[in-house]
């Protein structure tokens, strides 16, 4: 029997926010535990600048590869089992990461927990939609924010606190932040809502491909292509940059920095985010700021640094904020997972090729800035792409 289901109105409804939020941690704890480890995988299993850049490219190409079979296993299996399904192998991919001291190892576990990452991913605004569809912008806004949370904790504490727990090593610190990836699946199979209205037969008629005849949808996704690969490259770069400039000190901060420097985005969003989403402006100064940001880190030293960092957390996270709750505020009930897996599909397809950039202007011409030089021309991208948004009521059109 499906506990949620059998709660009062009022239980079911915390509940579904309570899950909302754990699964939004789930997102990104695995993904985010690598950062500060980067410099120990570097030397330890003698990595190139280029093989760092794959490394954290591969969760991007499989956000970007697996959002339509995602898209498939929703329409299958319904919300409530792909979302349990995703969250398993996150938490399976993410703890066999460190099992093999090999680098081909490490990519294969890094790319099922990249698949197990974009069907959450894919799975979260159709839950949104299903679980609470009269809350869906603050349901947006709670689970972006547990996605925030789960970004943050790992960046904070894997060098200050979880690695000495493990005796220093960076593969039990990848178990130790795979394990509430698991205990989260655990929750949503026991007390997830299950929708009234589904059955299988219902299910097996649902479409699942996405129409990729939408404008909107591209546009949206190579804007939010945009702000993944600003985020997900200067996460990758960050640690090695720093070590390299004799700021290794400061590595912890800054990344803490990249992090945190989302949750005032995130409550700023929460509060006015219906007042933004259908303009231009807050893509072009975003866009101003991630720029800005960069330069910062690139030329700016210790506490200067740090402040850049979190400035490029925040404007990548309100963009990210404002472009995730259009889905299922634009689309009927049985199509947000299509929208949604076209959206990270292209959005991801632009992100992944980023950090295999920068990693390569770095090993071709020896200077450690060169690896910022693709994430600068992102934030310049999003602000020539700003004003061609044109939100309308209905994908597709």
């Amino acid at each position: 029997m499906n506990v949620a289901n059998t709660a009062p109105p009022q239980a079911r409804l915390l509940t579904s926010f309570l899950l909302l939020w754990l699964a939004g941690i789930g997102l990104r704890l695995t993904i985010l535990a690598v950062p500060p480890v980067i410099p120990f995988i570097h030397d330890e299993l003698n990595l190139s600048a280029t093989q760092i850049g794959i490394l954290t490219g591969l969760p991007s190409m499989l956000f970007a590869f697996a959002a339509v079979p995602g898209s498939l296993l929703i329409a299958r299996l319904g919300v409530r089992t792909a979302l349990v399904v995703g969250l398993g192998i996150t938490a399976i991919g993410g703890a066999l990461r460190g099992a093999l001291p090999d680098i081909g190892w490490l990519y294969a576990m890094t790319i099922a927990m990249g698949a197990g990452v974009a069907i959450m991913q894919v799975t979260m605004p159709p839950a949104v939609r299903t679980w609470l569809p009269h809350r869906i912008g603050f349901a947006t806004a709670v689970y972006t924010n547990g996605l925030l949370i789960g970004e943050i904790v790992p960046v904070a504490l894997m060098l200050p606190l979880v690695l000495p727990m493990v005796g220093g090593s960076w593969q039990w610190g990848f178990v130790f932040w795979s394990a509430p990836v698991a205990m989260i699946a655990i929750m949503v199979m026991v007390l997830a809502p299950r929708s009234v209205s589904t059955n299988a037969s219902s299910m097996a008629r649902r479409r699942w491909w996405p129409d990729w005849h939408s404008t909107l949808i591209w546009r949206l996704g190579i804007m939010l292509g945009t702000i993944n690969a600003t985020y997900f490259a200067t996460n990758a770069f960050l640690p090695d940059y720093l070590r390299s400039t004799g700021q290794s000190e400061w590595i912890s901060a800054a990344l803490s920095g990249l992090n945190a420097g989302q949750l005032p985005a995130s409550f700023l969003l929460l509060a006015v985010a219906g007042r933004l989403e259908r303009k231009a402006w807050p893509y072009v100064i975003c866009g101003l700021l991630c720029v800005i940001a960069t330069l910062g880190i690139v030329f700016g030293t210790g506490a200067w640094m740090v402040a850049s960092a979190t400035l490029q957390g925040f404007a990548a996270a309100a963009i990210l904020i404002l472009v995730l709750a259009l889905p299922p505020l634009l689309s009927p009930p049985d199509d947000v997972h299509r929208v949604t897996a076209a959206m990270f599909t292209i959005s991801y397809s632009c992100a992944v090729i980023v950090p295999v950039i920068s990693g390569i202007l770095w090993d071709l011409s020896g200077i450690a800035a060169l690896a910022f030089l693709p994430i600068t021309l992102c934030g310049i991208l999003l602000v020539i792409l700003a004003p061609a948004i044109n939100h309308v009521r209905q994908f597709g059109s």
